[in-house]
């Protein structure tokens, strides 16, 4: 039997599949991701004599972790020992994460490029083949959650082509090589984050819900078909079976569950629509704040200059009888076109903020919409 789903084998014969870079620390990420992915799966000891490898100096930090983790988790020190002292660094890892130096120009923020990747026929006619053969589970997500199922279909779509790219490091020595070998001490925030994510590692090890040891995925240790990083799967991941264990690289309705079950953990109201059905004001860049948490009552957006899209609003609410939209905050979001030397603006209302949890961007959740969207009218 193929290791991949139904909907991924019939692209692959086509000629159609590619291999797409999985997002950094999705299911809550805050890290962009390089443009194509570099596998090498060459470990180096962790004291070993490689030009790559770090120095035997720089083991106390792991024997301090080691017992903090052993502390705060209730594992026995011996456990987390003999894990942390099978992990390896990884210098591709550390590379792939290392930021261009500063003499380096910047890249543009460019809306238009940046869907060209992922709202694009690939995604779009695997989007509608995912849905038809894993019908079943993803009504039965929308059932239990509220999450539509394209919307369910467009994250895993943008995140591993519907579980064809997962990513080839292993997870052990990536999170090892980000908790104490990058970033550098003045990004102490990145540090803890790297940190928890490993003890997150070793707690589902211990707890037999993950082999540490042989379990692979991105380099920034994202899992599965919807990469989840570990932190996200003891907190969010979900089985379709209740008696059975979570499997997110294989089992594509606990993956399917999984992702309804995150956006709902984060505030996703069932029926809302994403984007509010209203054209900006002309001066909306003034209301961008930059931020991932809706601000504005609709009555401030109305006092701004904001006008009602009266044909979309009535669509909207004559659906299931689906929540006021505007007893919601919302916030302004800015998609720029530099090419066309303009900016997109667009009202998100809290679905469209939820969705920046799983990757924190307005690109990202944007895509997702628009990409959902397309499915949807595809089908």
């Amino acid at each position: 039997m193929s290791k991949y789903s139904p909907v991924v084998q019939p692209l692959i014969k086509r000629g159609l599949i590619y291999v797409a870079f999985s997002f950094a620390l999705t299911a809550c990420s805050s890290v962009e991701p390089p443009e194509k992915s570099q596998k090498n799966n060459s470990q180096t000891p962790l004291n070993g004599q490689s030009k790559d490898a770090p120095t035997p100096s720089q083991n106390s930090p792991v024997a301090d972790f080691a017992k903090q983790v052993s502390i705060n988790r209730g594992i026995p020190l011996a456990q987390v020992q003999l894990l942390l002292s099978e992990a390896r660094y990884q210098s591709t890892v550390a590379r792939l994460m290392t930021p261009p130096p500063p003499d380096q120009a910047k890249s543009v923020r460019n809306w238009q490029v940046y869907r060209q990747r992922f709202v694009e026929p690939i995604r779009i006619r695997g989007g509608v083949a995912f849905m038809q053969a894993h019908a079943q589970a993803l009504q039965k997500a929308e059932r239990l959650y509220g999450v539509p199922t394209e919307v369910i279909a467009a994250i895993i779509g943008i995140e591993t082509l519907y579980g064809r790219s997962m990513g080839d490091f292993k997870v052990l020595d990536a999170l090892n090589t980000l908790a104490f070998y990058y970033p550098p001490p003045i990004r102490p925030d990145r540090v803890k984050l790297f940190q928890d994510q490993l003890a997150d590692l070793i707690e589902l090890d211990v707890a037999g819900k993950i082999d540490a040891r042989t379990q692979r995925g991105s380099f920034a240790g994202a899992i599965g078909i919807p990469q989840f990083m570990p932190g996200s799967i003891l907190r969010y991941a979900v089985s379709a079976q209740s008696n059975q264990r979570i499997d997110l690289s294989n089992n594509f309705d606990d993956a399917i569950l999984s992702v309804a079950n995150f956006l709902v953990k984060h505030g996703w109201v069932k029926g809302l629509p994403i984007f509010a059905p209203v054209t900006p004001p002309t001066d909306a860049g003034k209301l961008v704040d930059g931020g991932l948490t809706p601000y504005l009552k609709w009555s401030e957006l109305k006092a701004a200059g904001s006008e009602l899209i009266v044909a979309t609003s009535a669509k909207n609410q004559a659906a299931d009888s689906p929540p006021n939209w505007q007893n919601y905050l919302m916030g302004v979001i800015d998609l720029p076109l530099p090419t066309q030397n303009t900016v997109k603006y667009l009202v998100g209302s809290p679905n469209f903020f939820v969705i920046t949890q799983y990757n924190r961007s307005y690109f990202y959740a944007t895509a997702v919409t628009e990409l959902a969207q397309a499915i949807k009218q595809s089908m």
